[in-house]
């Protein structure tokens, strides 16, 4: 593989090996030795202690019983999903008319028109209450699980079964409602017990509870936002439905995850981006995936509590603060209305005098280049504005998370993590660097930034750094009714990979890199790469490439650039003129058949927006792209940029139209296949994030859950490159999973959760593995539900 004639002491990196390399010589060795992990190899580089470390896996293995095999989800299924979501459409539809009522109104009181009839303000009101207000929809969220769930108890179930799919809907019925709005806030607490769940005093919860009402959330626990508590999950053709337990004080980091049955102790810890299947004792601190005692932690005679980094539990509330968090409540969903008053009134202009519906809706139209500009900058200035006022504010170091600091840093979060939907075009490319300075961050020269949540005035980036897509950077950390901030800093020409977190107070140095789905070490020395939770180094050499193409590009490629990247405002034309037509059909059927003609077409007119809208993004696809294949590009290429344009089609138009309602349902199959993406029969597929579409093959029966990236391409270096992925036959990939380029999963094996499949692996069939990276052969067994059977 290497091209030279090693010896028993050569070194496997000294000779050249790369992640690459490794990758591939795992999969070649695990014909005969089934347990090589690339983690191993990268633990024992000298060739003599890697063949003792390979001899030493091959040990017998239990057998777990039958093979499993996974069939095809019933087409019933996908038949049952599609009903629920026209429903789901029909909420959104009375969400849309009751604006459409206060609009009417206003008009009848300044510019009174015979096509827009009056409605009850005693009405509008009480739609406002139900759909609108947080109390109204926390009711009826909350009232909607306890009725879907009832009865749904722990264990194994059927994947696309009666269960399954009332806990589907379930979590699709709170999402339509708003609910996750509350997260953070003090009523967070009072929704999981109104679901049922056990919650104490003080709880700190910033991530969904669980439908079910399976969890327990002891004194002062704290859940971090993006935590996954769901518990539940499937694995091939199984529902593994649990509960989950925090104990008082224990704290569940930024994007971890307790599988069903798991618990935390008292004063117990699960490190941002762990994912733990057990229990972790009290005052422990567990990190990695699989979770596993921290070593950094833990002194030789014993386990050291977490808790010496922070004061002692504070049970005070501030009935002030939960004020303000009923006022931010209120106050963030008028920030989108305060940034469109110019369109608003430029609107009013245009109408007042229009005698029929027909000339509203030209009017209308032909605006929507000019309203989608000015609406864009003014949102951009609202939040801009706003961050950097409450920036004022932010300071590193410990603070009651029942204060200013707190309400501000969750403010904050909440304003940028939405912005990185409604805002996606300017994310990703020149525009990147220039929104984050207006946020508060400081941005060297030739910085590269994608989907980053950051809190801005924490943040420092310097010149030629690269942060991929959907990285965390210096998020706040709760614990025991204290929350901690703390700076990020990335150094020069550094590389952050997607989904890669760097924790308040840490950084990556200078040219160095953290890899996907990785954190950032606490030290490391310039040029060091690291790999995986818990990170362990990663031998690299860096790829030498044309600065013009990558670092240091030309002013003729800058302007081009620029010029594709102007075309990102299309998408939100698109789906403005989309809006638009969905209103004046909607005001067509209030005007002649009344509210109950209008809520009945308001279904049918968001299913055929939404229908519309994946259709204009398959287009771009394939006028902006043609057909995927493997390959290298570097950043400063047309091909890249014509990639990201065809993305902004996707999550501005496409997600929010269609995409994000039907996820998990037949209806993202058939859409996926139309961009080029093989996929076979009855595949359960909980994710859009699918990049180069034409590189994936999905076959019969797969399954990917919530959260998980079939990553076809890398861009570190700066060159973007692209190679398969490739999910056989009933394979499954756990949630929050990512696959990266070059991959095969063989036929019914099993991914587990929060794991990381390197480049250029081939994990063999009827298999189970683990970890980030993978590592931990054993036989894919029957549950024993199925075995029963």
């Amino acid at each position: 593989m290497l091209g030279v004639r090693p010896g028993a002491d050569s070194d496997f990196v000294t000779m050249g090996g790369t992640s690459l390399t490794a990758a591939r010589m795992a999969s070649a060795l695990r014909e005969h030795h089934p347990g090589v992990s690339v983690a191993g190899l990268y633990r024992h580089t000298v060739l003599r202690d890697m063949a003792a470390h390979i001899d030493a896996l091959d040990t017998p293995v239990e057998d777990t019983g039958p093979r499993r095999v996974v069939r095809p989800l019933r087409r019933r299924t996908g038949a049952a999903q599609i009903l629920v979501q026209t429903v789901l459409y029909g909420v959104q539809g009375l969400r849309l008319l009751t604006g459409l009522a206060v609009a009417d109104n206003l008009l009848g009181i300044l510019a009174p028109q015979v096509w827009a009839p009056h409605t009850s303000w005693w009405l509008v009101a009480l739609a406002w209450l139900l759909l609108f207000s947080a109390p109204g929809r926390f009711a009826i969220g909350a009232l909607a699980a306890r009725v879907l769930t009832r009865g749904v108890t722990p264990g194994a179930h059927p994947r696309g079964g009666r269960v399954h799919l009332r806990l589907w809907t379930a979590e699709r019925t709170v999402a339509a409602f708003g609910v996750p709005s509350l997260m953070g806030t003090p009523w967070a607490r009072w929704y999981a017990r109104a679901l049922g769940c056990a919650a104490g005093r003080n709880v700190s919860l910033h991530a969904m509870p669980p439908v079910t009402g399976l969890a327990e959330f002891g004194d002062g626990a704290s859940v971090e936002p993006e935590a996954d508590i769901a518990g539940w999950w499937i694995d091939g053709e199984t529902l593994h439905v649990g509960p989950v337990r925090l104990g008082a004080d224990s704290r569940a980091g930024h994007r971890s995850m307790l599988m069903p049955g798991s618990s935390l102790g008292a004063g117990a810890e699960l490190a941002p981006g762990a994912c733990l299947d057990g229990h972790v004792p009290a005052g422990e601190t567990w990190v990695g995936s699989p979770a596993r005692p921290d070593a950094a932690a833990h002194h030789a005679n014993g386990p050291v509590r977490p808790a010496e980094d922070w004061p002692e539990p504070r049970r005070e509330r501030s009935r002030r603060w939960s004020a303000a968090y009923a006022l931010a409540l209120l106050g963030m969903p008028l920030l989108p209305v305060l940034a469109a008053v110019p369109a608003l009134a430029a609107t009013f202009w245009l109408i007042k005098d229009s005698a029929s519906l027909t000339t509203v809706a030209v009017s209308l139209l032909l605006a929507v280049p000019l309203f989608t500009v000015v609406t864009t900058v003014c949102w951009m200035l609202v939040v801009a504005g706003t961050v950097r006022v409450l920036n004022r504010g932010i300071s590193a170091g410990l603070h009651p998370a029942c204060g200013g600091v707190a309400w501000r840093a969750w403010v904050i979060t909440r304003l940028l993590d939405g912005a990185r939907r409604n805002l996606f075009p300017i994310y990703a490319g020149l525009a990147t660097p220039v929104w984050m300075r207006m946020l508060g961050a400081r941005i060297g020269r030739g910085a590269e930034l994608s989907t980053v949540l950051p809190l801005p005035s924490l943040l420092t980036v310097d010149d030629g750094a690269f942060l991929a897509d959907d990285t965390l950077v210096a998020p706040y950390e709760l614990r025991g009714g204290w929350v901690r901030l703390g700076t990020a800093h990335v150094g020069r020409r550094a590389f952050l990979g997607n989904s890669g977190i760097i924790g308040p107070g840490r950084s990556v140095p200078d040219h160095g890199l953290v890899g996907v789905l990785s954190d950032a070490p606490e030290h490391s020395e310039p040029g060091t790469s690291w790999l995986g939770r818990p990170a362990m180094p990663l031998p690299r050499v860096a790829t030498v490439a044309d600065a013009e193409r990558t670092f240091t590009p030309p002013r003729r490629l800058v302007l081009a650039r620029a010029g594709v990247e102007l075309c990102r405002i299309l998408p939100l034309m698109c789906g403005l003129v989309l809006a638009d037509m969905v209103l004046i059909g909607e005001q067509w059927a209030l005007n002649h058949g009344g509210l109950g003609l209008a809520a009945l077409v308001a279904a049918p007119l968001l299913a055929l927006g939404g229908i519309l809208a994946g259709l204009l993004a398959t287009a771009a696809k394939w006028l902006l792209m043609g057909r995927f294949r493997s390959g290298e590009h570097p950043l400063w290429s047309s091909f890249v940029w014509r990639n990201e344009l065809f993305d902004t089609f996707v999550e501005s138009l496409a997600v929010p139209w269609l995409v994000g309602p039907f996820t998990g349902t037949p209806v993202l199959n058939w859409w996926l296949r139309t961009l080029g993406v093989r996929i076979g029969r009855g595949v359960w597929c909980d994710t859009h994030w699918l990049p180069e579409t034409d590189l994936i093959t999905l076959g019969d029966g797969v399954t990917v859950n919530r959260g998980c990236v079939l990553q076809t391409h890398l861009f570190h270096d700066r060159i973007m490159r692209m190679d398969t992925v490739h999910l056989a036959e009933g394979a499954s990939l756990g949630p929050h999973g990512i696959v990266l380029p070059g991959t095969t999963v063989g036929a019914h094996t099993a991914i587990a959760p929060s794991s990381l499949v390197m480049r250029g692996e081939t994990v063999p069939p009827g298999t189970r593995w683990a970890g980030n990276p993978i590592a931990g052969q054993r036989p894919a067994a029957v549950p024993q539900r199925e075995a029963a059977a």
